[in-house]
């Protein structure tokens, strides 16, 4: 007499029409209201703190970039004092209080100062480096909104495919149970069945662990929640890639890769560096000017009370350094050991690219 194996199927349960057009429709209105990959990348610009961080640190890199113009432009200072002051002397003569006032309005415009124009130079570059590392940024985002997407296509795939595995071996199972009662399969056949059908539920578990983990991946990315990724369309036509040739690939990223192209700003920018620090051997020329009003007692015998004076000045300001402790020689051989570094990093970048 053989041994009755626990039946271990899932129940079946015939869905009434009703449900079932019901079902129909739910599924309809989901795949109506999945998002494309591109509607999911523009929600993932708006929300990844990653993206949105590279967006601030460019803005802020071409505010930046911006003050070193401030060295080219003129610069316009007011200033205003007041002094209060009591003397004492022996005879009681000159005894008494006096209080002064001014005002000074100063303004100086830069005409020779080669420094100040290369660090513009530099900033105009280094709007480009700002430019490259948010276009990395973004081509970042790109691959990983990719992959949380298909990520998530994937594993329903994989799911469908389990559970559509499920569905027949618990066929198999079905039928070694039947065979086992009749007594055409020894129970070694029926238990071998069983733990087939057995495995294949553990691994419906683990589809359905892996496809919920790959949603709340994606969800975060976006900052939605429920997202249903489109299907893709079959039969999927590709383009052919144009060019074909791997080398032309290999020129172009070479040149306009963003990684490329920050180490290629990088060691321009190096290179005027070593330019501003020999420039510290040049003089410097300003245009001055100043306009001061004061209110004081008057220091002329026989007149008394305040006097104001008005005075005005323009002028040029010339400056040449002599000596400056070594500073700017070891200066300069810092900047050209930093130069060459910057075209060891270019190197470095062509060749990871």
């Amino acid at each position: 007499m053989h041994a009755a194996l626990p039946d271990r199927r899932p129940a079946r349960r015939r869905l009434h029409p009703l449900v079932l057009a019901a079902c129909l429709a739910l599924g309809g209105m989901s795949a109506a209201q999945a998002q494309s990959l591109a509607e999911l990348f523009e929600a993932a610009r708006g929300y990844d703190a990653t993206y949105l961080a590279a967006r601030s640190q460019y803005d802020a890199n071409l505010a930046q970039s911006a003050q070193a113009r401030a060295g080219l432009l003129p610069e316009v200072g007011l200033g205003a004092g007041a002094n209060w002051s009591r003397r004492d002397s022996n005879n009681n003569l000159l005894d008494g209080t006096s209080n002064s006032q001014n005002v000074t309005l100063s303004a100086s415009q830069p005409l020779y100062r080669p420094a100040n124009k290369l660090a513009n130079y530099q900033a105009q570059l280094s709007i480009d480096i700002a430019q490259a590392q948010l276009t990395q940024a973004e081509q970042d985002l790109i691959i990983r909104t990719s992959q949380a997407y298909f990520d998530v296509l994937a594993a329903q795939d994989t799911l469908t495919f389990v559970r559509a595995q499920k569905t027949a071996v618990a066929e198999q199972l079905a039928a070694a149970r039947r065979n086992f009662e009749v007594g055409t399969a020894t129970v070694t056949d029926a238990r071998e069945a069983q733990a087939s059908f057995d495995l294949v539920v553990a691994q419906e578990i683990a589809s359905e662990n892996d496809l919920r983990v790959k949603r709340l991946a994606l969800d975060q990315l976006v900052g939605r929640s429920g997202v249903t990724p489109r299907p893709l369309a079959a039969p999927v036509n590709l383009p052919p890639l144009q060019p074909a040739e791997p080398q032309a690939w290999l020129e172009r990223a070479g040149e306009n890769h963003p990684t490329v192209l920050q180490a290629r700003r990088n060691l321009e920018i190096a290179q005027l560096e070593t330019q501003r620090a020999e420039a510290g051997h040049k003089p410097t020329l300003d245009l001055v000017g100043q306009y001061q009003v004061s209110r004081a007692p008057s220091s002329i015998q026989g007149i008394p009370g305040n006097v104001r004076n008005n005075n005005a000045s323009v002028g040029l300001q010339f400056n040449l350094p002599l000596f400056a402790g070594f500073a700017i020689q070891n200066r300069v051989k810092q900047t050209l050991a930093l130069e060459e570094k910057a075209r060891a990093d270019l190197e470095s970048a062509r060749r990871g690219v």
